[in-house]
């Protein structure tokens, strides 16, 4: 079991004194009762210490962040990320110069939300040195003392704020107005981040169950136009109302925004941005749901079919589910050798598009010898 597991890498280093906690997003999401994906754990052990202990208790451990106090142990397959209490030293907005510490207080003060300031020990009791479960109980995410002085460590936190926003946030209760006060006055700082942070990031934002409320918000304080000039919030609530039932999708949902560049800016991948500007390019189109999906596949056909209504504030076309399947079963009867030798190069290419349209025009419904009658 993966408890007994876990007990196993908490006694490796409590048996030896040390402190040793869970932390971050599993206490986190655990209070929340949602899915905990990776266990953090943070301790007064040194990182050398942990790897002395845990390759002495024949445990696996790998040093994947070790200058910056960070060993992965891993236990019957499951892995462990353990990180000595830190405190910061200096910041630039992009890194932080980071010393070891030994209490649980400074390690919570170098965080970024009080609800990421959770501390769950080997029983299970929840130490809270910033105030944390309150902002949590509250859905309220909020910077850990000054906001401006959090971001201002690192300038990936304004867009943090959004996305956590998205994800664990009030939306009927709204942002936390002094953490948008603070992001908009650090505007300047985004411009030190790469485009790689700034695009996994929004990926992550823009799959969130409903993300229009934070988007709304980043747009007011000029945090949107900063990362995507250009870029309109104003339809994606009601895209993600016609959503209902249809798994999230981050690129359907960024080709609804527009803005220049999109695909530079967030560095998405060359099949991410080719997607994304089918997607884009069907907006502005009128073809039926069902040829979308003959030629295009039922998935982007959907993406397409709800962009438009979302665009032009127009349901959802009746029978859609329909059309998309039959779309995708159908296969165009007339090959080119059933129009040879009559037809031959170029000739023979625009006969078999002028016959595919006479049959894509017939509901797909023609058959070969009709079309070549």
């Amino acid at each position: 079991m993966a408890d007994e597991r876990l007990q196993r890498i908490f006694d490796l280093l409590l048996q030896k004194g040390h402190q040793a906690f869970l932390v971050g997003g599993c206490v986190r999401n655990a209070l929340l009762g949602v899915e905990v994906s990776d266990l953090d754990m943070t301790t007064d052990a040194t990182p050398q210490r942990v790897m002395d202990l845990a390759k002495k208790a024949g445990l696996k451990v790998v040093p994947t962040g070790f200058e910056h106090g960070t060993v992965t142990v891993i236990c019957d397959h499951l892995p462990v990320e353990i990180t000595t209490f830190r405190r910061d030293v200096e910041t630039d907005g992009r890194r932080a110069v980071v010393a070891f510490s030994t209490t649980v207080e400074d390690d919570a003060h170098r965080r970024d939300f009080t609800m990421n300031a959770l501390y769950a020990d080997r029983s299970g009791v929840v130490h809270d040195p910033v105030n944390g479960l309150k902002d949590l109980a509250a859905r309220r995410v909020r910077f850990i003392d000054d906001a401006q002085t959090r971001i201002r460590e690192d300038y990936l936190r304004s867009l943090r704020f959004f996305r956590f926003h998205a994800w664990f946030g009030d939306a009927y209760a709204g942002i936390d107005p002094d953490g948008l006060a603070a992001c908009a006055a650090n505007l300047a700082g985004l411009e030190t981040l790469s485009a790689e942070r700034i695009g996994a990031e929004m990926l992550k934002l823009m799959k969130a169950p409903d993300p229009a409320p934070a988007l709304a918000a980043m747009e007011a304080s000029g945090v949107l136009n900063c990362l995507l000039p250009g870029a309109d919030a104003s339809k994606l609530g009601l895209l993600v109302h016609l959503e209902a039932g249809i798994s999230a999708d981050p690129l359907r949902r960024l080709a609804l925004l527009g803005g220049d560049e999109t695909a530079r800016r967030l560095r998405l991948s060359r099949k991410q941005a080719a997607r994304l500007l089918e997607l884009r390019d069907g907006i502005g189109t009128v073809t039926p749901p069902s040829e979308l999906a003959y030629r295009h596949g039922s998935e982007l056909a959907r993406d397409i079919i709800l962009l438009r209504a979302a665009v032009f504030e127009t349901p959802l076309p009746a029978g859609l589910e329909s059309d998309l399947e039959r779309g995708t079963r159908v296969c165009f009867p007339v090959e080119a050798k059933d129009l040879m030798p009559e037809f031959t190069g170029a000739e023979l290419g625009t006969e078999l598009k002028r016959l595919e349209a006479v049959w894509i025009a017939s509901e797909f419904q023609l058959s070969k010898e009709e079309l070549l009658t």
